[in-house]
């Protein structure tokens, strides 16, 4: 059964990224594929990444009537916002505004779907995110208000996130061991004076 359902979920991304609206149709209607699994060969991206990249919109919200989550993210914490954002799809980045999407997330580097439009020079998108970011914010802030559980956190990002910041080499790696050094330093130091003492 497992084979199968591994089988079916690799055919769903493949569907996704070719657009191939029935086909994805077929597969999620079948239920034996989990629309949020992240295929680890393609950098942990769920099928509605590949929507999100590739601009299909029927099949992003075929997606999302089947359960998918705008808030997954990538192995470097790319949420489909920042691949409609890199790739210019409006259409798309409107679509999960509407869906209350966290499209000012930032990713393991900081940068927001609208600081990667600019640097792809996508300049509607940019536009767009200027406006719907704080948008966003206030969404959330009204929902904490409420009590409102908002689906933005992707539970498995957090873990990996700490696990590749402690992988970063660090500017100070052992601040201990030099102020161990300093106060050994300053024991030679009066050791010396009590000889010439």
């Amino acid at each position: 059964m497992e084979l199968i359902k591994l089988s079916d979920m690799t055919k769903l991304h493949q569907a996704v990224a070719a657009g191939d609206y029935n086909s994805v149709k077929r597969i999620l209607k079948k239920g034996l594929c989990d629309p949020n699994h992240k295929d680890m060969d393609w950098n942990d991206r769920t099928p509605l990444h590949w929507a999100a990249i590739k601009g299909h919109l029927e099949v992003l919200q075929l997606l999302i009537d089947h359960g998918a989550r705008p808030c997954l993210v990538t192995d470097v914490g790319w949420t489909p916002a920042h691949f409609a954002a890199e790739s210019g799809h409006l259409h798309v980045l409107k679509t999960l505004h509407a869906l209350h999407a966290a499209i000012d997330a930032p990713d393991f580097f900081g940068d927001t779907p609208k600081r990667i439009a600019q640097i792809y020079g996508q300049k509607a998108c940019v536009a767009f995110l200027e406006k719907a970011e704080p948008q966003c914010r206030d969404h959330r802030q009204a929902a904490r208000q409420k009590g409102l559980q908002l689906d933005q956190r992707d539970e498995d990002w957090d873990a990996k996130k700490r696990e590749m910041e402690l992988s970063l080499p660090s500017w100070n790696p052992n601040p201990e061991k030099k102020k161990s050094k300093k106060h050994r330093g300053s024991t030679k130091l009066s050791n010396t004076k009590e000889r010439r003492a």
